[in-house]
């Protein structure tokens, strides 16, 4: 091909247009030529604003019209404009759209931008899961002040994995372990106590938890850390900290780790610190 024989793709988007682009350059590549230009046109969603490019393109000797837009108005005029000019067209969401729908039996959302937001998630969610994991058992009490959610409690009360769970839902999260013989961080004292959540727990199951943990290290049974009056005086300890910060407590004994988050989420909800 000429540079006046260029196959020119036009690809149209209401939201940032990567999808579209990735097809037709795949689609491009299928053939023996790099005689092709591809321009992409983001944020697209109203008629003034594609109108001229399939007029444009009408003009050229070769192009196509790649568009992944979702709102009914645009796609129609685009599906109309370009019977109207005889242009070629991909509508690359149309038809999956089209099928699902069949299939679920109710309409899309026709919402631009939706993968977009699932991604922005994604990164969320991986930023929380780090989080959870650099102020993970007290390793840096500063993270108690940047935390959206800092748990506190002894060893065994669920808080590692709560971390964790809370953090897939994107909720950056510091946990903090409370030892008799090991000063609260002044970082703890200096948070939002709405968001300072204390979990407890009976005697017995943390005897059980404990007893499993040390199994699991080829430790004996019988150390002071499954020790009823040890625990026993861990626990009163928890609770007049968690008193003295005067913040929400959560017995996790007979609690499921998702039931507990739930209850969380639920209160940061109904006090607006989502």
């Amino acid at each position: 091909m000429s540079d006046k024989d260029t196959l020119v793709i036009y690809v149209i988007s209401d939201s940032v247009g990567e999808t579209g682009e990735l097809i037709a350059k795949a689609s491009a590549r299928q053939f023996e030529s790099e005689n092709y230009e591809i321009r992409r046109y983001p944020y697209h969603n109203s008629i003034d604003q594609i109108s001229p490019l399939l007029e444009e393109a009408a003009k050229l000797k070769n192009a196509l019209i790649v568009y992944t837009n979702v709102v009914l108005e645009t796609r129609k005029f685009i599906e109309d404009m370009s019977e109207k000019l005889k242009l070629h067209t991909v509508d690359v969401m149309g038809e999956p759209m089209a099928e699902i729908e069949d299939i679920l039996g109710y309409p899309p959302l026709r919402e631009p931008g939706l993968i977009r937001r699932l991604d922005d998630n994604y990164f969320k969610k991986v930023q929380a899961i780090e989080f959870a994991v650099k102020y993970d058992d007290g390793k840096d009490p500063r993270g108690a002040k940047k935390a959206d959610i800092c748990l506190v409690g002894i060893s065994r009360t669920s808080k590692t994995p709560l971390s964790m769970y809370l953090a897939n839902k994107l909720f950056r999260v510091a946990n903090i372990p409370l030892v008799p013989e090991v000063p609260v961080p002044k970082e703890v004292y200096e948070k939002d106590v709405n968001r300072v959540i204390g979990l407890i727990a009976n005697p017995q199951k943390l005897i059980s938890i404990r007893e499993e943990r040390l199994k699991s290290l080829g430790l004996s049974s019988g150390a002071k850390y499954a020790n009823i009056d040890r625990i026993k005086e861990e626990l009163d300890y928890s609770k007049q900290v968690m008193e003295d910060l005067g913040c929400f407590v959560i017995d996790v004994s007979n609690k499921a780790i998702e039931e507990t988050a739930e209850i969380i989420i639920e209160r940061l909800n109904k006090l607006d610190l989502r």
